[in-house]
This record gives structure tokens, C-alpha cells and sequence, in this order.
């Protein structure tokens, strides 16, 4: 049976679970926000240590706040950033739109074991949240835990991932298949070749990401309520920018312009749309490879993935393409979430955005499952694919489209009736340009050798 303790604030008193370390404004939250049972993440947790305890250091600093009460804050600072504490951060991501309630959550644990820890009083507000508003904190907790984790986890996923592409790649310049366009025959391609267009892609999505972080290191604190600075000393956003940028070995500052960065969540939307674009990119490398893998009989068949799992509850012997479709939801749910982000950026009014932990949810929820699906999609998919070279042959070697090589020489029209002859009587161009122009087995052989027609370029006929 759970067992009670009563603590007040400033609506009155309230029964809180005896072992919680929260106090009566986390529990009226708790109260009053039963929606989904979905808490802030680890990363944004992480962030908010790092930022109160940040700010009581800049406290204590400008002689706002006594050094020992301050050296209790950052103690139990150390545990919220740890993660020794996350059970006693209940508040569902949807409450109040300003996030107070999980600044307040916050307030009263910290203070609450300082408290206990040092034997002296801690006040949530008058000592945790000295010269702090939820309206800049928040704020800036999303910069801090976006930023973190897009340069720790996120970053280095993808680099890896680009890595392991590249490396592919490089076993398979030799390997020439049909390339294909609406999902039709083209022209000949390197498996290399078509790899670079994966790898130019996750490395734009990489710079892309890396052009967003500078705004996120552009914190709100030291706005307080309305981006004025009420009640905080004039230096104190620096001075938390010193020490954050000390904890993490990054360089956060105080935004140029409060008011922006507290009534809005630009940044952010920005950031996410950078995430869906990679989204957009990771999907269709994905995708790609699902229809590589396709068949192994029925289908494209050129590649085969490695079997991680039985494919089929009734089927026997069935492999499916488990790591691809894995990622390829992986991307919806980012594309989703960009939605969600979009939507809530706007939801600000006046000097308050007021859907501040959805953007901290779906935002670091982004971040966390790209970097998964971007390892996935290199060691269990990329990495150690096989090629079919007998069905990569095969195809190629009867392939109409070849017949595109030939167009500066004997032109468009011709080519299409060699083209069309070769369909309907499943042989090869040679054979049929063989019969329908005047062009030698030797310029024909040139001329249309796949691996040649990789290289580009213009074709020609020699001369006799």
C-alpha cells in the first residue's frame, strides 16, 4: 500500500507518495495530465541537469546564490544528468504547453535532495529556479539535448553509415547491371555508381544537420518571463553559456535575440526539416535495396541481403527484407514528427511558444531513431549484402536499351524498330543491329559493351 507525505504550494496542500522526491506541483501534474503515459526523454532529462545546474554555478558566480547551497544543486544535478533520477520525472510530455510543469518537476527534486543531502533548505523556486523562468528554460533544454545528441549519436551514425557505403561500394566497381528508370530497363551502371548516389546523399544529409546546430547553440536563458530578463542579473545567460559549454565540450551562447528564440521554435522546425530530408534520403536507400532483394525468383533478384530472421509465419524457407522495412518506418515516423513540429512551431503567441514538449519529444524522438536505423542500415543490411552476378548478367546482356548507344550513329527512329525487334524476339541488340544496319561485329561489340557504357560519353564508330 503506498504511503503519503503532505506538501503545499501555492493552491494548498496535496498528498505526494511518501518515497517521491518531487513535491505538490509535480503531483498536481501528474493529476492532471493522464494522456499517454509518454515522459520526457533521457536526452532532454540530461539537458535540463545540465542546464540548472549550469545556472545555479552562474548564480553562485555573480554572488546571487551561497556556494553551498549551490554545491548541493550541482550534486543532485549530476544524478538528473546520469539518469540516476528518471523515475522521479513522471510529468506526460502532454501538459502545460510551456513545460512548466516539468521545470517545476525538476525545481522540486533538486531541491528536495539537496535539501536532504546538505541539511540545509533548498527552495525549488527561490534557490533552484533563481534568475530562470519555465518560459527560457525549456527553450533552451530542447538546444541543449538537440545539439548534443545530433553531434554524439546522430552525426557519427550517419558518418559511419556513409563509411560502410563507401566501402561497398569500392568491392563493386567491376559490377555492371541494368540501370532503371520508372522502374523500367535503362542503361547500364556500376553497382559503385549507383552506391555514390547513396552516399552523396546521407553526406548531404550530414552537412545539412551540421548547418542547423549553430542556431540550436543559441540558448534562451536568461530571458526569464517574456525575454526581458526580469529578475535575473544581466550577465547571467553568459555565464550559464560558460559553464554549459564547459560541461559538454560544445560552444553554446546566449541567443541574440530572446524574444525570438523564447515566442518561437524556428530553429527547431528547421532542425526537423533537415531530419525528415535525411528521412526522405534513408528511405529510399532502403527501398532500394528491398527491390534489389526482391524475389530471389520472382523478382529483381540482383542482390541478396543477409537472412537475419524467418520471413513467413506459414511459408517456409521465406526471408524478407526485415532491416529496410525497419528503417523505411524508421523515416515515416521522423517525416510525422517533422508534421507535429511544424504544427507546433507556429502554436506561438506573443512571447510563448506553448507546445514546447511535443518540439522536446518529437524532436529528440527523431534524432534517437535515425541514429538506430543509420547503424541498422550499415552492418545489417549494407555491409554484408551478396550479389547475384548470374541474374545480373542475364538481365543485362538482353537488354533492349543498349540500343541507346547507337543513336548518334544510325539515330533515334532506327534504333527504336532494333529495339522493339529485340523485345518481341528476346535477343540480344547485337544480333538484331547486326541484321539491321551496316555496322561491324567489331563496332557493335564496342559500342555496346555495358562496362564502356558506364564511363558516359559519346559512343563512336570507327573508322574503316
Amino acid at each position: 500500500m503506498t504511503r503519503f507525505r503532505t506538501e503545499s504550494d501555492s493552491m494548498g496542500e496535496l498528498q505526494v507518495p511518501e518515497d517521491a522526491s518531487y513535491g505538490a506541483q509535480t503531483q498536481r501534474a501528474i493529476q492532471n495530465f493522464p494522456v499517454s503515459g509518454l515522459c520526457m526523454p533521457r536526452a532532454f532529462l540530461n539537458a535540463l541537469g545540465l542546464v540548472k545546474q549550469a545556472c545555479a554555478r552562474a548564480n553562485r558566480d555573480l554572488g546571487a546564490l551561497d556556494a553551498g547551497i549551490c554545491e548541493a544543486i550541482a550534486t543532485v544535478c549530476d544524478d538528473v544528468i546520469n539518469g540516476v533520477l528518471d523515475d522521479q520525472f513522471p510529468v506526460d510530455i502532454f501538459q502545460t504547453g510551456s513545460g512548466t510543469s516539468t521545470n517545476m518537476n525538476a525545481n522540486e527534486v533538486i531541491a528536495h535532495l539537496a535539501s536532504a543531502g546538505s541539511g540545509t533548505r533548498v527552495h525549488p523556486n527561490d534557490h533552484v529556479n533563481m534568475s530562470q523562468s519555465s518560459n527560457d528554460v525549456i527553450p533552451s533544454c530542447i538546444h541543449v539535448s538537440a545539439a548534443i545528441t545530433c553531434s554524439s549519436d546522430l552525426i557519427p551514425a550517419l558518418e559511419h553509415l556513409r563509411t560502410i557505403i563507401d566501402k561497398k561500394a569500392k568491392t563493386l566497381e567491376d559490377v555492371v547491371t541494368t540501370g532503371r528508370t520508372h522502374l523500367m530497363d535503362a542503361m547500364p551502371i556500376t553497382l559503385a555508381q549507383e552506391m555514390s548516389g547513396w552516399s552523396a546523399q546521407i553526406n548531404s544529409g550530414i552537412k545539412r544537420i551540421k548547418s542547423a546546430l549553430p542556431d540550436m547553440q543559441r540558448l534562451a536563458i536568461g530571458g526569464t518571463a517574456v525575454g526581458t530578463g526580469i529578475n535575473a542579473p544581466q550577465e547571467f545567460g553568459s555565464k550559464v553559456c560558460q559553464h554549459l559549454s564547459k560541461e559538454t565540450d560544445m560552444d553554446f551562447v546566449p541567443a541574440d535575440n530572446r524574444f525570438e528564440v523564447m515566442s518561437s521554435q524556428d530553429a527547431a522546425v528547421a532542425l526537423s526539416g533537415q531530419l525528415k530530408t535525411l528521412a526522405v534520403s534513408m528511405m529510399k536507400i532502403a527501398n532500394d535495396l528491398r527491390w534489389m532483394n526482391s524475389g530471389p525468383l520472382a523478382g529483381i533478384g540482383e542482390i541478396a541481403l543477409p537472412a537475419l530472421q524467418p520471413g513467413s509465419s506459414i511459408m517456409p524457407g521465406k526471408v524478407n527484407p526485415v532491416i529496410p522495412e525497419s528503417v523505411a518506418m524508421v523515416c515515416a515516423r521522423v517525416i510525422g514528427n517533422d508534421s507535429a513540429i511544424t504544427i507546433a512551431g507556429q502554436s506561438g503567441n506573443f512571447q510563448l511558444n506553448v507546445m514546447l514538449p511535443l518540439v522536446a519529444y518529437d524532436l529528440l524522438q527523431s534524432i534517437d531513431i535515425l541514429s538506430s536505423a543509420a547503424r541498422l542500415l550499415a552492418d545489417e543490411a549494407i555491409e554484408g549484402f551478396t550479389v547475384n552476378h548470374a541474374n545480373i548478367d542475364h538481365t543485362l546482356a538482353k537488354n533492349p536499351i543498349l540500343v541507346t548507344a547507337l543513336n548518334r550513329v544510325i539515330g533515334y527512329e532506327l534504333g527504336a524498330k532494333i529495339a522493339k525487334r529485340a523485345y518481341a524476339e528476346v535477343r540480344t541488340v547485337i544480333d538484331v543491329a547486326s541484321e539491321m544496319t551496316d555496322l561491324s561485329a567489331e563496332d557493335l561489340t564496342r559500342i555496346l559493351s555495358p562496362a564502356e557504357l558506364t564511363r558516359g560519353g559519346v559512343q563512336e564508330q570507327q573508322d574503316s
